[in-house]
């Protein structure tokens, strides 16, 4: 009896273990070389007096971005080097000329020891100045050397105080040496000067500029620009649309940037063979005040101006970014003709942004725009089948090893109480 429950109990064993090995294929070894070169990052925090202010979720802002950081840190993928440079961090006294070169590497750019970039942000107290263009000169210096993407976060609560070396010229240094780094700027404290200037640093560089007023968005930002970091480098396309289709430049797949004026309207166009499927995606980022109701459709349309797919997204001022996308899949040819003709593929790109109060209307809002012409299914295997995609054969063989084991079970069951009663 002892030997048949054994070989029921591995019977069990082994179909559970088939079907957990079909439905969770071995990863990748960890560690691994993917072959691509290492991708650099550089925290630059403003230490400055102003950051023992109160005013971030009841606590100073010094305070939340050292929460912030903790959980970046932890967050930090094992592929990205980081360090962290500080900016009015160790003069406290009231001599310009020495509070202006107040910055210094508090860890190096390099494979992150977590224990120890946590003990340094921990040291960290509200001190001096604000020496933004500075900071960014050796922030550069920093990430100069090597392959890979290079990127720049800088989080400060306030202007630089330390012209005329003016931040913004020296991210467009920083650009016009052409290494590829990227310059992205956090500002806590919704003020429209320093808002104007953060701003006019990522644009120099292709950054992005985000005001955060809460520890949360801030630590969701710095990991969002953390982990872009981590992907492969992907340069955009400047393009100007067109205010109507006939005249929309045609675009082939990639990424493409534009400026688009409030609730103004931009055409492209893209061409798609029989048996292709269009997928476009569309960002539009508000970089100045703007209303708190604000939405963006992306239209796919024929040529005569018959809507074949939509996408739409509507926001309320928690985010300063806004995107949607749609798929178009065009079906394959019945004739045989060696030469199929494209169809044309108009894109609309709306946005119902509005200005706040005394805000500029130019240049246009920066919008992101993705096109990517795939081949489409071509059998029956590549749709969704019943919902499941692919992992249809997932499910019939869970349910078959379910099957089975109950039998199995049943069976033992069934001899067992067979045996209590002989006994």
């Amino acid at each position: 009896m002892i030997r048949r429950q054994r070989l029921a109990a591995g019977v069990c064993a082994l179909l559970a273990a088939l079907a957990a090995g079909m439905a969770f294929p071995a990863a990748a070894t960890a560690g691994e070389p993917t072959g691509e070169a290492t991708a650099k990052v550089d925290l630059v925090l403003d230490v400055s007096g102003s950051m023992r202010t109160r005013d971030i979720d009841g606590g100073t802002r010094m305070a939340a971005a050292k929460q912030a950081f903790n959980e970046v840190l932890d967050a930090t993928p094992q592929e990205v080097q980081l360090g962290i440079r500080t900016l009015g961090a160790n003069y406290p006294g009231n001599d310009r000329k020495t509070g202006c070169k107040d910055t210094a590497q508090l860890y190096p750019v390099s494979t992150l020891d977590r224990t120890e970039a946590k003990t340094a942000v921990a040291t960290l107290s509200p001190t001096g100045w604000t020496p933004i263009g500075p900071a960014l000169l050796k922030a550069a210096g920093d990430l100069e050397a090597g392959e890979g993407s290079k990127r720049i976060v800088l989080i400060t609560d306030g202007e630089d105080t330390c012209a005329p070396l003016d931040p913004c010229e020296v991210a467009r240094e920083i650009a016009a040496k052409g290494i590829g780094m990227t310059i992205d700027t956090l500002g806590l404290v919704p003020d429209t000067k320093l808002n104007k200037q953060l701003s006019c640093i990522a644009e120099a560089t292709g950054g992005t500029y985000t005001s955060v007023e809460h520890t949360d968005e801030l630590t969701d930002k710095v990991n969002q620009l953390v982990d872009r970091a981590a992907n492969p480098v992907v340069t955009p396309v400047a393009t100007e649309g067109a205010a109507q289709c006939t005249d929309a430049p045609t675009l082939k797949s990639g990424l493409y940037t534009d400026r688009e004026e409030f609730g103004q309207q931009r055409w492209y166009r893209v061409e798609v063979m029989a048996g292709q499927e269009l997928r476009a995606s569309v960002s539009v980022a508000a970089d100045r005040a703007v209303g708190p109701d604000y939405g963006a459709l992306l239209r796919a349309v024929t040529v005569h101006g018959r809507e074949i797919v939509r996408g739409e997204a509507a926001g309320n001022g928690r985010t300063d970014v806004i995107s949607t996308g749609l798929r178009y899949p065009r079906p394959e040819r019945d004739d045989d003709s060696d030469k199929p003709a494209p169809e044309t593929v108009c894109l609309q790109v709306t946005n119902s942004f509005s200005a706040a109060s005394g805000v500029k209307t130019t240049p246009g809002l920066p919008l992101e725009l993705t096109v990517d012409v795939v081949d489409g299914p071509s059998h029956a295997g590549d749709v969704a089948s019943f919902g499941l995609g692919r992992g249809w054969w997932l499910l019939g063989v869970l349910v078959l090893a379910g099957f089975l084991a109950g039998l199995i079970w049943g069976w033992l069951s069934r001899w067992r109480v067979a045996v209590w009663r002989t006994n």
